[in-house]
């Protein structure tokens, strides 16, 4: 990570820990070639709060007029995410306790009967249910388990044990999308990084069974809330902004979060903010950094701290809140004065959002030392099957319920379905039968593994993920540049999937090492570009076909072009590529490995 200094050689975090004092980042200098500035930043933690009765604890809650708060249940020690069974049952997970529990409400009186224990696993963390399934998220692995008709939970079936470490964001969620994937969110292992594996500081999308999964959107720092709105099915989330920004900076994000997208982190913030503590990878600038980003379709009141976040489907409130989104803010620790420590919810019109509103408040208080307390640091949110809202706080240990109770005008209890709003790559051919070449004479490519031979583990995903070495002979005279493409034609979505994507190398260039880095932009070869592969990453990736599948087959393709670059910027994509080629390929040349994966590799 390349860290900008300030004149005084003082870091801006450094700067921000020892002036405590409210303002936001003052940029002097070109920021990303020689920043200079000064960042105030504060650290308010508020204390912890405890009211005992639950009359008095409801009485300090505000909330809009109609609107009923209850507690639920209490002495809960650490409920985070929430979610709803088919037959209406609430669960919390308990990520200090690793385990997820059930709160029954057998006889309708609006509090829980009991606290059981359904499942445990270190750092349980994210839930959702399919129908009588239930999906779980820890850290590294995802399980899932029938659900039993009194709502207790059949054994444990690991089906994915390999996401990334954690670090600063541990804090795993999951949700089942319309089309029917499992959505996973895997936050960043720090403040503000480069970080080494591709997935962290994105959303996942996998197979229900785990065998598959891609990156669906990256540039997300750690997008713990996230669903779908329900009429046009697209899908948003609420990321959380980088500290040490600043009081007021950096917002939090509301993201419309599309597939193959990247959202900023952790060069680019909000309405892109460019930051000015870190640097993108040599050859990539912050102004290209930037366009390649999406910007937020709203911000919310820096450090808030969102959480879980559920869209209403329910009739139980009143028509207007149908379609809106509500997100639980847990609450700021480096903001003057605080934020946080309530509910929002995001009015949405035909489908889009328009503006957020505080829903849930009193959570905070200034006490008359002038100090600042808090009543509850809220965690979890999600809709019953009555229509009412449940909401976690993971410090005082409680749940609460929300209803209504003022006339609701009739509506439609009909289920509606979300629309899928992905669009799944067609199936098409390698890049080799694609790309047509003007010469008969074909280049010749020795990769590092014997030709129609087994590719060696080091090269496999499940190994050291590291490009094999690979050479090509001579290019046709007139050759100006490379473009290296490897496809796998066996896998089942996307039909090829794309491995590596390397363009503009240049024509002197016929032999890569092993391990290259996967580096938009390389500084050996020079000029060397990579593209995006179909796991959702920049550079290379290594085979992972299905356990149980058989061997797949790898096709290392090498294009001899007549131009010198292809025009396109670093992590373009397959598509992209093979356009820009068209009409230049003098000749082309490839070398086939296999790959199987083992059930003790998995």
């Amino acid at each position: 990570m390349t860290n900008r200094l300030s004149v005084l050689a003082v870091s801006a975090t450094a700067l921000a820990l020892i002036l405590p004092s409210t303002g936001s980042a003052q940029v002097k200098g070109t920021v990303g070639e020689a920043s200079d500035v000064i960042i105030q930043g504060s650290i308010l933690e508020p204390e912890k709060l405890v009211v005992a009765d639950d009359a008095k604890l409801t009485g300090l809650i505000k909330a809009p007029a109609g609107f009923e708060v209850d507690v639920f249940a209490r002495d809960l020690i650490n409920p985070r995410m929430l979610a709803v069974s088919q037959n209406g049952t609430v669960y919390a997970t308990r990520r200090a306790v690793g385990d997820v529990i059930m709160l029954k409400d057998a006889n309708n009186d609006g509090k829980a009967d009991d606290v059981v224990t359904v499942a445990s696993r270190p750092n349980m963390h994210g839930i959702a249910f399919d129908g009588n399934k239930v999906f779980l998220v820890t850290i590294h692995d995802v399980y899932t388990a029938d659900v039993g008709e009194d709502g207790t939970f059949g054994p444990l079936t690991r089906i994915i044990d390999d996401l990334p470490d954690a670090g600063q964001h541990a804090n795993r969620t999951i949700k089942i999308g319309p089309d029917g994937m499992l959505y996973i969110s895997v936050g960043s292992t720090c403040n503000e990084c480069q970080e080494d594996n591709p997935e962290n500081a994105t959303i996942v999308r996998a197979s229900k069974d785990g065998k598959t999964r891609t990156i669906f959107a990256s540039g997300l720092r750690n997008t713990i809330g996230f669903d779908w709105e329900p009429t046009t099915g697209a899908l948003y989330g609420i990321d959380h902004g980088i500290d040490w920004l600043g009081d007021e900076v950096q917002i939090e994000e509301l993201n419309r979060i599309e597939q193959g997208k990247k959202y900023g982190w952790p060069y680019v913030y909000g309405m892109s903010g460019i930051n000015p503590h870190i640097n993108p990878p040599e050859g990539i600038t912050l102004d290209q950094w930037a366009k390649q980003s999406t910007e937020p379709v709203l911000g919310y009141t820096a450090h808030s701290a969102p959480m879980q976040m559920a869209f209403y489907g329910g009739t139980a409130f009143p028509a207007d809140y149908k379609g809106d989104a509500f997100i639980a803010m847990r609450g700021s620790w480096n903001r003057r004065p605080p934020s946080g420590y309530e509910v929002v919810r995001v009015n949405f019109e035909n489908g889009k959002p328009v503006t957020f509103e505080k829903f849930l408040e009193g959570f905070l208080l200034q006490q008359e030392n002038g100090k600042f307390g808090y009543l509850g640091r809220l965690a979890g949110i999600a809709v019953g099957r009555d229509g009412s809202l449940f909401v976690a706080d993971d410090s005082n240990g409680i749940v609460y319920k929300v209803s209504y109770t003022g006339a609701v005008a009739r509506q439609s209890t009909e289920a509606t379905t979300i629309p899928n709003g992905v669009t799944d790559m067609q199936a098409s051919q390698i890049a080799f039968d694609l790309a047509k070449a003007r010469s008969e004479e074909a280049i010749t490519v020795k990769p590092a593994f014997e030709k129609d031979g087994p590719i060696p583990v080091q090269y496999a995903a499940d190994g050291d993920n590291a490009s094999p070495a690979i050479e090509w002979s001579a290019a046709p005279q007139g050759t100006k540049s490379f473009v290296l493409v490897a496809d796998d034609p066996d896998a089942a979505k996307p039909k090829p999937f794309t491995h590596w994507l390397a363009y503009d190398i240049p024509a002197s260039t016929t032999k890569l090492r092993e391990g290259v880095p996967g580096t938009p932009v390389l500084q050996e070869p020079k000029a060397m570009k990579q593209g995006a592969n179909s796991m959702g990453s920049v550079g290379y990736t290594g085979p992972k076909p299905p356990v149980g599948d058989p061997a797949h087959h790898y096709h290392f393709q090498v294009f001899a072009l007549d131009v010198e670059t292809l025009g396109l910027e670093p992590g373009a994509k397959r598509d992209a590529v093979l356009k820009a080629m068209e009409g230049h390929v003098l000749a082309k040349g490839q070398a086939v490995g296999t790959f199987e994966r083992e059930m003790a590799t998995k």
